[in-house]
């Protein structure tokens, strides 16, 4: 029985039969075609890099892609989990909460994406619930094979349909073996199996070790990863080896024999400078080229379409480089309670990337732990100290108490000092209480968010806020516009227009009431929600550069289209280190 008598079965369904694929309503059984990737060894390796590198490739050849990321954990979304074991929230303009990897999709595709593009089995489980609740299931004992596989599948074919792609992205979290993925594989499995021949392409991304003791790459914990998902009925058709140095030919032989991947497609993803180099190893490598021919996809392709993408983003990448070694650099200091993972901040690090790039020139990071600093004269000199040799800095969001004091300290300093500043949702929050503190004579100023019981809370969660936002929730989630008013920072920066969208995930906000005493002390609030009293973006027209948003900038920053709040933090940056760049942001 082929791919198609199988589908034909399956619409047909009944009680009786042991299949269940539920087919949303326009999909077309071979129109899509599929790439998943998995991983073996080790999870963290670049499934997400190598999986939107390739899906760029294919995107400039005039393809529709669109990928989706499995997670196996059972929360419904991102929103809670520690960023020293996850990395950083990345929020959807919709307001979806998901992991790291759709800002690595949205910013290699330029493309913003939506609750489609991501599932968590918390997700899959709760779809599998409420349809039993319904009755969905026709009376049938509830398995995890057909009926969640099945929920999987549809999940995938709904994003085919909806995102009308000709070929869909699958990354599967974590590595062949976990017990959590365990049903994605399955699940793609099928389905690749009911689309038939030349649908599906799977791609397992591995490790290859090089012990230093040893002096060589060892690749059997590979092969081992590799046959562990060749025992789930699976053959790989690409396999994408992960090392420190380029991985030997003797080593890809051994792959190749053990998988039975033609040594073409067993690739070398050794750590490069940065991600936007991976697109042209891969097509170096003449992958996409081997994925568009197994997929039968040729006669979709616009091939001067391709050239034309493909020359505006080596120029990137020729830039990249350069700034990369370029002796103009500028030293931005982060400050944070999270600076020992650095994938916390993972959206701050490529909209600073970017910017350098725009500006051919080289931006340095300088990590600033606060939990140790606070805002008293006894601890001014070590704050001092810290921020001596920075150019700028960025006070990035984050939740709770600790750290928070170092942070206002950090801000005190830059906006005496007349060091550049952005402050992004909680840096927002935190350059209020500050100027509050400080400029207002309101010592104090605080948010409930760390003090409850303060009489002057600055920042407060307002039941103005829970009103507009609806009961049982008063979390802002998701993309919103901002009202710019003409004649500040932020509307110069933005290109002087009335309005501008950006992300916002936050619950706290200036209260109206202090608004009036904060203006009259200076601090120009240059952007806010239409129609509500939500104060949005903040400036300090007598600094050289001080500007604080409610929402997270970085969300949306590109590689060919640098966030404006960062091009501006960077150049203004440079002048203070005497680095002299072209100005065509900020006049």
């Amino acid at each position: 029985m082929d791919g198609k008598e199988l589908l034909d079965r399956i619409s047909r369904q009944s009680d009786e039969t042991e299949f269940y694929t539920p087919m949303p309503a326009g999909y077309k059984p071979g129109q899509t075609r599929y790439v998943v990737v998995v991983g073996t060894v080790m999870s963290g390796l670049g499934k997400g890099i190598f999986s939107s590198s390739l899906a760029k490739l294919l995107q400039d050849r005039g393809l529709t892609v669109s990928p989706i990321k499995l997670e196996g954990y059972l929360n419904i979304d991102s929103g809670t989990l520690n960023p020293f074991r996850h990395g950083e929230v990345f929020v959807l303009d919709d307001g979806m909460e998901t992991d790291m990897d759709l800002g690595t999709y949205e910013r290699m595709l330029d493309k913003d994406l939506t609750k489609d593009n991501f599932a968590t089995s918390g997700q899959i489980f709760t779809r599998v619930l409420e349809r039993e609740r319904r009755g969905g299931y026709l009376g049938r004992d509830v398995q995890w094979i057909p009926h969640v596989t099945g929920e999987v599948k549809a999940k995938i074919r709904e994003l085919a349909v909806r995102s009308n792609a000709d070929v869909v992205f699958v990354e599967i979290g974590g590595t062949v073996g976990d017990y959590e993925n365990s049903y994605y594989i399955e699940a793609m499995r099928e389905l690749a199996f009911e689309e038939g021949p030349n649908s599906t392409v799977w791609v397992a991304l591995t490790y290859i070790m090089e012990p230093q003791i040893l002096g060589e790459q060892k690749s059997k914990a590979a092969q081992l990863g590799i046959k562990r998902l060749m025992e789930t009925g699976v053959q790989p058709a690409i396999v994408a080896c992960r090392c420190a140095s380029p991985v030997t030919e003797k080593v890809r032989e051994k792959i190749s024999l053990y998988t039975n991947v033609p040594m073409s497609r067993v690739f070398s993803m050794h750590d490069c400078e940065s991600i936007y180099l991976v697109p042209e190893m891969l097509r170096e490598a003449n992958l996409d080229s081997e994925v568009v021919s197994m997929l039968k996809l040729d006669d979709r392709c616009d091939r001067e379409l391709a050239k034309a993408r493909w020359v505006e983003w080596t120029n990137y990448v020729e830039g990249l480089q350069r700034s990369l070694r370029s002796d103009k650099t500028v030293t931005i200091g982060i400050t944070g309670k999270y600076t020992a993972v650095r994938d916390s901040y993972a959206s701050i690090i490529k909209s600073l990337e970017h910017a350098g790039v725009y500006y051919g020139l080289k931006v340095n990071i300088r990590w600033i732990d606060t939990s140790d600093l606070d805002d008293t004269p006894a601890k001014s000199a070590d704050v001092a100290r810290e921020l001596a040799d920075v150019h700028g800095i960025i006070v990035p969001g984050g939740f709770g108490s600790r750290g928070a004091e170092g942070k206002i300290a950090c801000v005190h300093y830059v906006r005496e000092q007349r060091v550049p500043y952005l402050g992004i949702c909680f840096g927002f929050q935190l350059a209020v209480v500050e100027f509050a503190r400080n400029a207002c004579g309101m010592p104090a100023a605080h948010t409930t968010e760390i003090d409850k019981s303060m009489d002057q809370a600055v920042i407060d969660i307002l039941p103005e806020q829970k009103e507009i936002e609806g009961l049982g929730g008063n979390m802002r989630l998701g993309g919103r516009d901002i009202q710019v008013s003409p004649d500040t920072l932020a509307w110069e920066l933005f290109g002087r227009p009335e309005t501008i969208h950006m992300r916002f995930r936050h619950r706290y906000e200036v209260d109206p009431k202090y608004v009036p005493t904060l203006q009259a002390h200076g601090m120009v609030f240059s952007g806010k929600a239409p129609d509500q009293p939500i104060m949005q973006i903040l400036e300090l027209p007598d600094h050289p550069y001080f500007i604080g948003t409610q929402a997270h900038p970085c969300l949306t920053s590109r590689p060919l289209r640098p966030q404006p709040m960062f091009l501006g933090l960077v150049r203004a940056a440079a002048r203070r280190a005497g680095v002299t760049v072209a100005d065509p942001v900020l006049k």
